[in-house]
């Protein structure tokens, strides 16, 4: 496994500049993601640029992370049609930069944003375009011989890993997989205070199709009602050893990105980190020599 970071450098792709890049790689991670912004706008030049800047301060080009918002579940055809086009258009471009996968955000048919709760999210049509709109990405996925990963949570359309299997197996595409990020799934004090259990679900059922991980933690606030709040490593309940343990058995070649992090904080995060991996002897990869 490669052990990088998402979110380390804020802002779009096309503008992480050469010092952000060897800072990072100072700091320990051997991959970064991208976040683009309109993938139809690229050239073969920002493509070849960024793989040089990439591969001079050592770094492997991470999953690709293309903000098309919520409307791939949107009941505005024309949304809805937009952001298959554009999730389209990452597809190549991954291709084109030889990163490992290309985000596959679930979405949300609240107005506020593709990860905050609508009472419709669960409901079967709008799971029904969801797998509509992954099966045309897939098309074009198959062509260009890249990976798309799709992470979910409790909010999302996808909101546990039995529905996660469902929707993988009804797309039906060797192109579709999962993105492990457990702290995004958990709904409930029995399930935070019982990981392990709850984490080898998602690796019982979707193990075999795993193409990489986000790694956070996140602790049970003192609240009347149940309210979960994200952490940083080594601060709440994930047991990320028992984590790594299973990443390792099921997806060996994987990109792990530590996420969700001021930039300021990340440099502490992978030391944290590595005390966690380095408990049950995972060898972290290095970066493969650079293509460009």
């Amino acid at each position: 496994m490669l052990l990088g970071a998402a979110g380390r450098i804020k802002g779009d792709w096309l503008s992480y500049s050469q010092s952000d890049l060897n800072a990072a790689k100072a700091e320990g991670y051997n991959a970064l993601n991208l976040v683009v912004t309109d993938p139809a706008t690229c050239t073969s030049a920002d493509v070849d640029g960024v793989k040089r800047k990439f591969a001079e301060a050592g770094l492997e080009i991470g999953q690709t992370n293309g903000g098309y918002g919520g409307a791939l579940v949107s009941d505005d055809e024309d949304e809805r049609k937009g952001a298959i086009e554009f999730l389209q258009q990452m597809c190549r471009l991954t291709a084109e930069l030889g990163s490992p996968n290309t985000y596959l955000r679930p979405g949300s048919l609240n107005p506020g944003g593709a990860w905050q709760p609508h009472p419709e999210n669960r409901s079967d049509r709008v799971f029904d375009r969801l797998v509509d709109s992954a099966k045309q990405a897939c098309t074009v996925a198959e062509q260009e011989g890249v990976k798309i990963a799709t992470e979910g949570g409790v909010v999302c359309p996808v909101y546990s890993a039995r529905r996660m299997r469902d929707f993988i197996d009804a797309v039906g595409s060797p192109a579709l997989g999962f993105n492990q990020d457990p702290v995004n799934f958990v709904a409930s004090l029995d399930e935070a205070y019982e990981l392990k259990p709850f984490l080898q679900e998602f690796f019982d059922l979707l193990g075999h199709v795993t193409w990489g991980a986000h790694a956070k933690d996140f602790q049970v606030m003192d609240k009347l009602l149940v309210h979960l709040e994200e952490e940083e490593i080594g601060s709440g309940l994930i047991p990320h050893d028992y984590f790594l343990t299973e990443m390792q058995k099921c997806a060996p070649d994987a990109h792990v990105l530590i996420e969700h992090l001021p930039e300021n904080r990340y440099a502490d995060a992978i030391k944290e980190f590595k005390v966690y991996s380095d408990n049950v002897n995972i060898v972290w990869d290095e970066p493969r020599p650079p293509t460009i």
